[in-house]
């Protein structure tokens, strides 16, 4: 536990004869009595023993990071004015998490314990240990691969027809497997400088996967923010400049393209030819193949959309550009790399269907957050980078020894869908709710027996590297107008519906009619909630008032706060309330992006977020800030509401928990006490047991090591919570 030095914020401890030299410093400014209302409460938690989440997936982690080391930033400017101590006692909260990293695990080691390898090319001796000083592979195996510049591919193979109608032209090269071994690829030198063992380890399972006499498809999942689109990028290039014809084809969301671009141009050794549809406007058929057609005829990698891509394959059209489009997605990539992998889940979904038909072996899912709602969907990507994975002579003796050994209830239960459906069920039964230990432990080990070849693992132990995470979910005490709608949820008969006009009745009650009625793509909505602002008591919603106390606090201190939803309602009436009562302004002190912003205003917006000294507040689209979007400016983190996928939440966090953080981050979960939220959150929690039991329990977890820890308010080691006016609502308080 990180010692932190902590005075108690306090208004009583200002002189008064200091008061009006105070006063000037503009940026220090006391939660004003008149916007909030703060009556302590005292209201105490049970502190339940439980074991911390110190585990540690027991996949083999190879090597520590040495060689990486970060200059601890000055605290303060050096400047007397004699009123430091003043400053401090009139700040809402210390900057204590500006005191220095703490000594990083590892970095020490005594004589007799085993060396964690981090190997390292020198050219006198080849992949050297930087710690031990081992060889990993000496200089006269290592293949040197010269990196040239492009050239036109000339090479082609036919296609045959597809269902009776006119075959395309030539589309491309086919990869022959002759010869082809793992030491034939190495990480080009510069690639190899800067990778961490996690990503080195990745590396080699990319090569055991995909580059032998029988090659097949894989999954990463490695922990947002570890490095994947380094690491996949090293070995495109390696592969590329082993197989020049070769034919990359990447598939993600459209988000985060210009991210990947950036990456690649960041990292590429050679010039090679980065194609989309975006860039140059291609939408329509004819306009996709001419970039299709440079794809194929030179060195180059295509990156398309996953809705591009399905949409373009599924096209019932019988047009020849059509179907030249079809047959060269299917045929030509030599290999698939879909990111965000975890996307194509659903079976019944266009997206997944065409995927699958791609003819290439060489199929690789990245993914931060690969487990999302069910045991079956992380099966479908396996189906999928595997085909008939689950009927491999190995996966099914696998089942059948699960089958024979998880129950229900006590007794067997019959389950439509076949062995297939039942084996699905009965592991998320056993990890969700069986309550025989040893039987968990049993099932977890033979899943992950199971996928050990295809799936490759790393929880993102290179966060601990980092200042830390303090991962609260807080339950609110609602106000009595609150719970008088509360009932009225009831009577909507779509969880969405329930959830939706929840998430506006627990910020504010005068939210429930707004939030039935608004269309949020109205153009008057900011209007709108202007005028219901002058007619409201902000003191009557539970988490407007948290929200408001915690931004106070932020500004006081010097620290930016992200606000989290999934709902547009919610975060455009904080925004409002933000500019009524701080005079800020959007662009100014307040950002936002939401599933409509441009990929030129989400770079603006994080850019000058995470830069500008006159940022304050983020508001962000859950779903639309996922992976590539950095916001490390911020160390406050606020969770609206519940959302049922909670791989999504644990997104949202690491868009500011990630390299390049230099505060510890806090993060609120914010839950209404007493009703349908708190039950939304129990289900939430449960789904996120499953992961965390598959891929990150060993054998020193406990039974209750991946429960939630019930934390005292006064013991929790935040000072922000020491603020009585902060705490006024909160019912209860745990720590994950």
């Amino acid at each position: 536990m990180e010692t932190v030095s902590r005075k108690k914020p306090t208004e009583k401890l200002i002189p008064k004869e200091k008061m009006e030299t105070i006063s000037r410093k503009p940026s220090e400014k006391l939660l004003p009595k008149e916007k909030m209302v703060g009556e302590s409460k005292s209201k105490k938690t049970d502190l339940k023993e439980n074991v911390s989440l110190t585990s540690e997936t027991d996949l083999k982690d190879e090597g520590v990071y040495v060689g990486v080391e970060e200059d601890v930033d000055t605290l303060t400017e050096n400047i007397d004015d004699g009123l430091g101590d003043i400053w401090q006692e009139m700040s809402m909260a210390l900057e204590f998490s500006k005191d220095g990293l703490e000594e990083l695990p590892g970095e020490s080691m005594s004589e007799d314990e085993d060396c964690d390898h981090s190997f390292v090319l020198k050219d006198d001796l080849g992949y050297v240990c930087r710690i031990c000083g081992v060889i990993e592979r000496g200089i006269e195996t290592i293949i040197e691969i010269q990196y040239n510049k492009a050239k036109k591919s000339t090479r082609t193979y036919a296609v045959e027809p597809r269902n009776g109608r006119e075959s395309s032209e030539t589309v491309g090269f086919k990869l022959s497997e002759d010869h082809l071994t793992v030491t034939d690829i190495a990480a080009h030198p510069r690639h190899m400088k800067q990778m961490k063992p996690h990503q080195l380890e990745g590396f080699n399972f990319l090569l055991n996967n995909l580059v032998t006499d029988n090659p097949g498809g894989c999954i990463l999942a490695h922990a947002p923010g570890s490095g994947k689109t380094f690491m996949i990028i090293s070995f495109v290039q390696s592969f590329l400049a082993k197989y020049p014809h070769a034919k990359p084809l990447v598939v993600l969301p459209k988000g985060i393209l210009a991210t990947w671009k950036k990456e690649f141009q960041t990292w590429q050794v050679e010039d090679i030819q980065l194609l989309d549809f975006y860039t140059v406007k291609a939408d329509n058929r004819s306009q996709q193949l001419d970039v299709l057609k440079q794809w194929v005829e030179r060195k180059s990698i295509l990156f398309l959309g996953y809705k591009q891509f399905s949409t373009i394959i599924c096209d019932s059209g019988n047009g020849k550009t059509s179907i030249t489009c079809q047959e060269i997605l299917l045929k030509a990539p030599s290999i698939l790399i879909l990111d965000e992998g975890h996307t194509p889940r659903n079976e019944n979904t266009d997206v997944l269907q065409s995927l699958a038909k791609v003819q290439t072996t060489r199929k690789v899912v990245l993914s931060g957050t690969l487990y999302q709602n069910h045991v079956k969907e992380v099966f479908n990507i396996l189906n999928l980078v595997r085909p008939k994975f689950l009927r491999s002579d190995t996966s099914k003796s696998i089942i059948k020894r699960v089958m024979s050994k998880v129950h229900i209830s006590g007794v067997r239960k019959q389950f439509k869908g076949g062995a297939e459906a039942a084996f699905y069920d009965l592991v998320e039964h056993t990890l969700q709710k069986d309550e025989n230990f040893e039987r968990k432990v049993s099932v977890i080990h033979d899943l992950r027996e199971m996928t050990s070849k295809v799936l490759h693992y790393y929880k993102g132990d290179f966060l601990d590297e980092l200042p830390g995470l303090v991962d609260f979910t807080v339950v609110l005490g609602l106000s009595p107008t609150q719970m008088d709608e509360v009932p009225k949820l009831k009577r909507y008969q779509r969880k969405f519906k329930v959830s939706s006009v929840g998430s506006a009745v627990y910020l504010h009650p005068k939210l429930a009619s707004f939030s039935e009625k608004s269309d949020t793509t109205d153009d008057k909505i900011d209007a709108k909630i202007d005028d219901l602002l002058d007619k409201l008591d902000i003191r009557e919603g539970a988490k407007a008032k948290f929200f408001l106390n915690l931004l106070n606090l932020c500004e006081s201190a010097g620290e930016k706060l992200l606000i989290f939803s999934q709902y547009l309602i919610p975060l455009k009436f904080l925004e409002r309330l933000a500019v009524k009562l701080k005079g800020w302004q959007p662009g100014t002190e307040i950002f936002s992006i939401t599933g409509e912003s441009s990929t030129d205003h989400r770079e603006w917006s994080t850019d000058h977020f995470n830069n500008s000294p006159d940022a304050r507040v983020f508001f962000g689209s859950i779903k639309a800030c996922g992976e590539g979007i950095s916001l490390v400016g911020a160390s406050r983190i606020i969770i609206l509401d519940v959302h049922l996928n909670p791989s999504v939440t644990r997104q949202a966090i690491g868009r500011a928990f990630r390299p390049g953080q230099k505060k510890k981050v806090y993060v609120y979960r914010l839950i209404a006490g007493d009703s349908p939220e708190e039950e939304d959150h129990s289900t939430c929690f449960k789904k996120e047991l499953i992961a965390k039991m598959w891929f990150e329990w060993n054998k020193y977890c406990g039974n209750r090591d991946f429960d939630m820890e019930t934390v005292n308010v006064n013991e929790c080691n935040d000072l922000f919570l020491e603020s009585h006016l902060l705490r006024e609502d909160i019912r209860l308080l745990y720590r994950r």
